[in-house]
């Protein structure tokens, strides 16, 4: 048996479709969605991820706003850009490029966007919200990008025990808790693995459906994991390789060629998960704007 392999690229090409059909919608009622990353430092990847979620979003008719500041930008600088932000009515999302200098507390600068515009889905009210199993919330990039993955590929993990390995605020937690939900994508029955768990292969041989996102190459592999189960790779690592002209190869947390062999579907690495994760912030973005419009309807 050969894995099905599940191109996010695809899958991702389609939601853009959705989000720039909706945003036509919205701007014959006299709305465009509004996008503004904030970017700091010389970063070259930082520097590409971000031309890249432009690029998208421009492409997808929302309003797109850069603001490149310089490496030693004091917080309070950073703060009063995010302020005026979070008071600018052409902006619905607000989106801080990590990682940030040195000088700079992340969690001030998180904790500074209105939850609102958080649509990167960081802000510690939409963490508790999410937590809490609010089905309307805003929820990370990532992992929401995850659960159309599956969803869209005939995977729902209602039902399912799904584990989910790593633990991070960005991927690990939320994902544990998409998993969770009332809600489309949901009502899985969930485990959350690390790099703690003893005999981590018990673990994910019990599983449906396998996330990996805990930054470690080949950390899965094909023993690891049970017949016909869906393997879901987040991880990006670079690793030496000088048969390549840049001297390194991207591969994920899982050992593809092994896994793929004993999965029923299974995402690569580039071209899986990635590319999600750009389409839901778009998605988020316009989820906003329309919120935003509610909200002041109420008033």
């Amino acid at each position: 048996m050969s894995a099905e392999v599940l191109s996010g690229k695809e899958m991702a090409a389609s939601i853009r479709e959705e989000v720039k059909d909706r945003v036509t919608q919205l701007k014959e009622s006299g709305l465009t969605p509004g996008l503004a990353v904030v970017l700091l430092g010389e970063d070259p990847a930082s520097h590409v991820y971000v031309r890249s979620k432009n690029a998208a979003a421009s492409e997808a008719g929302l309003y797109s706003r850069q603001i490149t500041l310089p490496e030693d930008t004091t917080e309070d600088e950073l703060l009063g850009v995010v302020a005026g932000l979070n008071a600018d009515p052409e902006i619905h999302g607000v989106l801080v490029q990590l990682p940030l200098p040195d000088q700079i507390d992340e969690a001030e600068v998180l904790l500074a966007i209105d939850p609102a515009k958080d649509v990167d889905g960081f802000h510690p009210i939409n963490v508790g919200r999410l937590a809490t199993g609010d089905p309307e919330v805003v929820a990370p990039c990532t992992p929401s990008g995850v659960i159309q993955m599956l969803l869209r590929s005939g995977n729902d993990p209602a039902g399912k025990h799904a584990v989910v390995v790593g633990r991070s605020n960005i991927v690990g937690r939320p994902m544990a808790a998409l998993l969770l939900r009332k809600a489309p994508g949901g009502n899985a029955t969930v485990t959350v693995a690390h790099s703690r768990t003893p005999d981590l292969g018990a673990v994910t041989r019990e599983a449906d459906i396998v996330i990996v996102a805990i930054g470690q190459p080949d950390l899965i592999r094909g023993d690891m994991v049970k017949s016909g189960a869906v393997v879901i790779d987040v991880g990006v690592n670079r690793v030496e390789d000088d048969t390549r002209e840049r001297g390194y190869r991207l591969t994920g947390d899982v050992s593809f060629d092994e896994v793929k062999e004993v999965a029923s579907a299974i995402s690569p690495v580039p071209g899986g998960v990635g590319p999600m994760t750009i389409a839901m912030l778009l998605s988020n973005t316009v989820e906003a704007a329309v919120r935003s419009v509610a909200s002041r309807d109420l008033r």
